[in-house]
């Protein structure tokens, strides 16, 4: 009986080796850093390659480790009985205009689903609400703001009920923003849907792997989580 065939390296056609490249796009990625910035890094470390490189290695392996880390979260959580949602969404600038970054963020701070729309009407809320909800299965309680887009793709989806509105409790959103901010300065905002699209999911799947959230554990236990996370990173599509 013949052996099946092992899968294909996505890496067969690069002269750097996979640690490299992932290493460029976790610095790219996770930290504020322009493509520059990433270049002078990394020849001080004796790698000496293009800011044009980064942007190419990052467009091309940043969705595929991206995706990687949400098909592992996703199926963990699907079994998890009592899931909280905090939906919001955030204003962002594009070539002057106004569009619109909705997130859902679990009651763990993790950001399950970032989707860009120009309107933040009905029509916008619902197809992100569809969109979360097929990807990550029922949830238990919904925690939204006061707009009345999410009130009513809620009623449309039979789940209004599940729905829950206070004055602070949808601070574990807002505070979801606060990462993607500080890269958007960096980055000296978008210019087109699609790239916005891309990065903020890739963003935020970068973004949960890696928060170990500090503030809550002991020193030894945080980085005990930060060498999990780090050796994990590095057999990323192994």
């Amino acid at each position: 009986m013949p052996r099946p065939r092992k899968p294909a390296s996505p890496f067969r056609y690069f002269n750097s080796s996979p640690e490299v490249i992932r290493l460029v796009v976790m610095m790219y990625v996770r930290f504020p850093l322009s493509l520059r910035n990433v270049e002078d890094l990394l020849f001080e470390r004796g790698i000496d390659i293009c800011h044009e490189t980064v942007r190419h290695w990052w467009n091309r392996f940043g969705p595929m480790f991206a995706g990687h880390i949400r098909r592992q979260r996703a199926s963990r959580m699907r079994g998890f009985r009592h899931w909280r949602w905090h939906l919001d969404e955030m204003y962002v600038k594009l070539n002057g205009e106004m569009v619109y970054l909705w997130r859902a963020v679990d009651h763990e701070g993790e950001i399950l689903e970032s989707y860009v729309t120009r309107t933040r009407d009905k029509d916008a809320a619902l197809r992100f609400m569809k969109k979360a909800l097929k990807r990550h299965g029922p949830v238990d309680a919904i925690t939204t703001d006061g707009l009345r887009s999410y009130n009513a793709a809620m009623t449309e989806l039979g789940c209004e009920q599940k729905q829950e509105v206070g004055r602070w409790a949808n601070n574990r959103a807002e505070n979801a923003h606060l990462s993607f901010r500080r890269r958007e300065r960096a980055m000296l905002r978008f210019r087109r849907m699609k790239s916005l699209q891309k990065f903020a999911s890739v963003h935020a799947n970068v973004y949960n792997h890696f928060s170990q959230e500090r503030h809550l554990v002991d020193r030894q236990t945080y980085k005990a989580r930060r060498s999990a996370a780090l050796a994990e990173w590095q057999i990323l599509v192994a």
